[in-house]
């Protein structure tokens, strides 16, 4: 396998054939042999925690001190992130969704910042004989963290693997709006709204908060296609507002009376930098002001339970609603729920059949997302463009 060598073009780096052109959708088939799922990792142990920080932040010359006062989040829990753990459920999901629809697709992991390492799972796919990839990354919306970093990381560990040539990596498209990633949303918040109203809540006193990430201002205004205006917040804000609108336009419950609004979370960096806001626990203390007595905390912008849904909401969150004297309820994340895991799948198949772009199921005027980013989509302002894989260059 070392010995053979594949075409690779300088519109798409280390891109399959078919998706070498640059054309936004890649609708032809193309024979992937593997399936590399693409996360952000995390500690597992007291002693990781710190390296693990310095891996998310290297380059940036932030002391092992400064460092220490995110890491009491993790310490909090033992020094152990959940998504490692997360992802091996997840894997071991869509090995089984595979199998069962007849597959034949071996299914590898890799994160950007703990082990196992992508460029660990590159070489262990190559090494057993794949040369055509699709990689999977746990991130559903376009910033440069969840989408352009993830093609630098492809590129990177192609190169970090030397296998440049031997081995031809395309990504799954960005599913914010795919309904199995939105299905396990609407069930939680339905099953919420339904609780408080049988406990004799009123629906005009119940707010809906769906919160995702803060990233820097000037990163959101940089998301998605620069030839489109996204309004504030680029297109990374109105990804999330697309589907919170879809998620209550379409609730069984509560009469379309129920006032909901997008908040962020998880802030970091200087005070002098502008980041995207509400922040959700300014928002959670204005509440009573409102008249709302209870909250219905959705974390729109994670797959599963990560550090900041465990931190940031059911902790910090939930201390600012008790602190403010009203009820709260967070709604489930998609984690290995059966729609999901089954929309991923139905993702896969997509990209292996070269699903036309009209067919492509989506629940928001946004969608289906591009197959191949397009040129300059979720630059870093820092950092400028860096090598991406599936992606016109820059």
């Amino acid at each position: 396998m070392r010995g053979v060598t594949i075409e690779t073009s300088d519109v798409v780096l280390f891109a399959s054939p078919a998706a070498a052109s640059g054309a936004p959708f890649v609708e032809t088939p193309v024979g992937y042999d593997a399936l590399v799922l693409a996360s952000f990792g995390g500690p597992e142990g007291q002693e990781d925690v710190i390296p693990f920080l310095r891996n998310v932040t290297r380059g940036r010359g932030i002391p092992d001190e400064r460092l220490e006062e995110v890491a009491h989040h993790y310490r909090h829990f033992g020094g152990i992130s959940p998504i490692n753990e997360q992802n091996r459920a997840l894997k071991a999901a869509l090995e089984a969704e595979i199998s069962r629809r007849g597959l034949q697709l071996p299914v590898y992991w890799g994160n950007r910042n703990w082990g196992p390492y992508l460029d660990e799972a590159f070489t262990q796919a190559a090494d057993d004989g794949h040369t055509t990839l699709l990689v999977l990354a746990t991130s559903a919306y376009s910033s440069y963290s969840s989408d352009r970093q993830y093609r630098e990381d492809i590129a990177r560990a192609i190169t970090a693997s030397e296998l440049e040539g031997q081995v031809v990596a395309d990504k799954v498209r960005l599913f914010f709006d795919h309904p199995g990633f939105v299905a396990p949303f609407q069930e939680g918040v339905a099953e919420a709204v339904s609780a408080l109203l049988d406990d004799g809540i009123p629906a005009e006193h119940i707010q809906v908060l769906f919160a995702t990430h803060s990233i820097p201002t000037g990163d959101a205004e940089r998301s998605g296609p620069r030839d489109v205006d996204w309004g504030e917040g680029g297109a990374y804000a109105a990804q999330h507002r697309a589907v919170a609108e879809f998620v209550m336009e379409n609730l069984p419950v509560g009469g379309g009376v129920l006032p909901w609004e997008l908040v962020f979370q998880s802030r970091s960096g200087p005070p002098s930098q502008p980041w995207l806001e509400p922040d959700i626990n300014d928002v959670i203390a204005e509440l009573p002001s409102r008249g709302v007595e209870a909250v219905v905390i959705v974390p729109l912008g994670f797959v599963s339970d990560h550090m900041e849904v465990l931190w940031d909401l059911d902790t910090e969150a939930m201390e600012s609603a008790a602190e403010a004297g009203i009820r709260a309820v967070r709604t489930p994340t998609p984690g290995v729920h059966p729609a999901f895991v089954s929309g991923l799948v139905d993702l896969v198949e997509e990209r292996i059949e070269g699903t036309p772009a009209a067919e492509r199921p989506h629940v928001t005027p946004l969608g289906p997302w591009y197959d191949v980013s397009r040129p300059g989509d979720c630059e870093n302002a820092r950092l400028g463009f860096r090598p991406a894989a599936a992606g016109i260059a820059p």
